[in-house]
């Protein structure tokens, strides 16, 4: 018999009456020859009343305490939950965490989950019950309760399904995936599939669907989720390895409003740097989102890289020190830009994608101050004042409103049943670790790097248009800019054989575009770590320089994405850096678990 896993959000249990209508969905879906586990989250706004009541007494509550105070929470739904199914005349049990059998680590706030047990579980299912699980928390080593951090009920939920080789309805107060957040874009549109990586991507770029830490687990388990409505009964969207359209350049659109810049110029272009900078930056807990460095030139190169606006000032602090250190010339930052963003799994397969958004930016003069590209993504910084702005005028030139003739219907997802549920589980373990899925290494590329490009809207699109109409393709982006300068940096990477060409083209538009001067590499090597939580294990980049900088290798170009790193190096050091690389993943590489 198939098992499906159904998590309902806080909002979706807010009240009794709702409590009673999710009841109804497990209920019907038993009915319909489903064993049925439901994951529940505290009911509305509870586990933002039991923290209010923490810091009433305390200004900073003990971490063990809090995850004691907020496991009551979900405790409190899954109880109400069995009650509401048994006065409906059916079989449920409501378990915590610890008595599902969810093994975490001992990091209270956000732990991470080393093995499930599915014994107890089965045997629920097995005897009729409807299994409603506690979303959120799990049990340390030494019976301590702990809780998963944001996005925990979506994690517990597809870690069930996971292991129970289950299929996984996340019930919510929207009706599945938008193209752009319908609040932000009047005219984003549903979806009926993304992939596991669009979604990733998407995720990490604020959309609030799901966190993203759930699709990682998702995708590393081959985990169907179905996003849908918990107030009406619709085909939602389909998380999968299938795409809506893989023929559609672009797929969906996110802003993220609240980003800050840091630019260090003047940074000694040596092997060493990029490493000491970004694990001071992680030394003090702060997560980095985007970070592009561009080619050196005169023995020096410029580092930008963006956090969010509340971590400026500790960022700051946590650099200062180590710029000292390498004897970095400057240091600036700004905290009034946002991030738009493009994402799209067709987006490897076609060209020209980066120029249609540059230029739909340049035809609302909003002025580009960072550029990074990944095989699915596109990411560009602007002022805050016209992230709005931005993001419809992208969502409008990708025409994410239409829907394709190309689009896969949507069905209800599938997952493979585990044979044998015990022994899935005994494969899960240290199931959240990190999982490279590939090192790469190319060397078919060229460095071209403009500097002393004018600081103004459409000069990225002119720039791109141009070398797009030679039948040029561009891979690696990036673009920094210098706050007290008037001018930009832009860095980019092609073909080999189209490495003369591009600079013949360059020295063209010269008189057009004003920029200072041109530097090229015409054999470089790229660099690339892909996997499943480079996100959530935020060391994988620093793991990437420190390897390169202990074999005594210069990065000339740096560009992040939410499933790869790509890193630059001359063509002379591919081969050993690949090496370096290689050895330094050996322990995480190849962890993706097919059950």
């Amino acid at each position: 018999m198939s098992i499906i896993v159904q998590k309902f959000g806080g909002t979706s249990v807010a009240t009794t009456e709702k409590i009673l209508s999710a009841a109804k969905k497990a209920i019907k879906a038993q009915q319909e020859g489903h064993q049925v586990v439901m994951v529940v989250s505290a009911m509305g706004k509870n586990t933002d009343v039991l923290v209010s009541l923490a810091h009433e007494l305390m200004d900073r509550p003990p971490a063990r305490e809090m995850d004691m105070l907020l496991s009551t929470g979900e405790q409190v739904s899954v109880a109400l939950t069995a009650m509401a199914i048994m006065s409906l005349g059916h079989k449920a049990v409501s378990l915590t965490g610890a008595q599902i059998g969810i093994r975490t680590d001992n990091v209270f706030g956000k732990a991470r989950i080393i093995s499930i047990s599915t014994d107890r579980m089965q045997k629920l299912l097995d005897d009729g019950n409807i299994v409603i699980a506690a979303g959120f928390q799990g049990i340390d080593e030494e019976f301590n309760i702990t809780t998963l951090g944001r996005g925990g009920s979506d994690t517990t939920a597809v870690s069930l399904a996971a292991v129970l080789g289950a299929s996984c309805e996340i019930y919510t107060d929207v009706d599945g995936v938008y193209t752009a957040d319908p609040r932000v874009v009047s005219t984003a549109r549903k979806v009926t599939h993304t992939s596991y990586d669009e979604m990733l991507e998407m995720a990490s770029l604020g959309a609030g669907v799901m966190h993203s830490r759930s699709i990682e687990f998702a995708k590393k388990f081959n985990v169907p989720v179905h996003v849908r409505s918990s107030q009406e009964d619709t085909t939602g969207t389909i998380i999968s390895t299938v795409s809506e359209d893989p023929t559609r350049g672009v797929s969906g659109a996110a802003v993220t409003m609240d980003e800050a810049r840091i630019t260090l110029s003047g940074v000694p272009d040596k092997p060493g740097t990029s490493n000491a900078i970004f694990s001071a930056i992680a030394r003090a807990n702060i997560t980095v989102d985007m970070i592009v460095q561009d080619a050196g030139v005169g023995g020096i190169s410029n580092i930008s890289f963006t956090v969010p606006s509340a971590e400026l000032a500790p960022t700051l602090e946590a650099v200062q020190p180590i710029a000292e250190q390498l004897g970095i010339q400057n240091i600036t930052s700004r905290d009034n830009v946002s991030k738009i963003s493009v994402v799209g799994i067709g987006m490897a397969e076609q060209s020209g994608v980066s120029d249609r958004m540059f230029r739909a930016l340049s035809d609302k003069s909003i002025n580009i101050h960072m550029i990074t590209t990944s095989q699915i993504k596109i990411s560009v910084l602007v002022d805050r004042d016209q992230a709005l702005e931005a993001i419809n005028a992208v969502h409008q030139t990708f025409e994410l409103d239409a829907t394709s003739s190309d689009a896969v219907p949507a069905e209800s997802p599938q997952a493979t049943p585990a044979a044998d549920p015990a022994a899935a589980a005994n494969k899960l373990q240290g199931m959240e670790e990190l999982a490279i899925t590939d090192i790469a290494l190319d060397s078919t590329q060229a460095s071209i790097s403009i500097h002393g490009v004018p600081d103004t809207p459409g000069i990225a699109a002119t720039i791109f248009e141009t070398v797009a109409q030679e039948n040029i393709i561009v891979d690696m982006i990036i673009q920094s800019y210098l706050d007290d300068s008037e001018f930009a940096s832009l860095s980019f990477t092609v073909q080999r054989e189209d490495h003369q060409r591009t600079l013949d083209v360059l020295q063209d538009m010269q008189s057009e575009v004003s920029f200072q001067e041109v530097a090229s590499n015409p054999a470089v090597a790229k660099l690339s770590v892909s996997g499943i939580g480079l996100r959530s294990h935020t060391g994988v980049a620093i793991r990437m320089f420190q390897s390169l900088a202990e074999a005594g290798m210069n990065i000339e170009m740096i560009n992040t994405s939410e499933v790869r790193v790509n890193v630059v190096v001359d063509d002379s050091q591919g081969d050993s850096g690949l090496k370096a690389l290689t050895q330094a993943f050996e322990d995480v590489m190849g962890r993706q678990v097919n059950i």
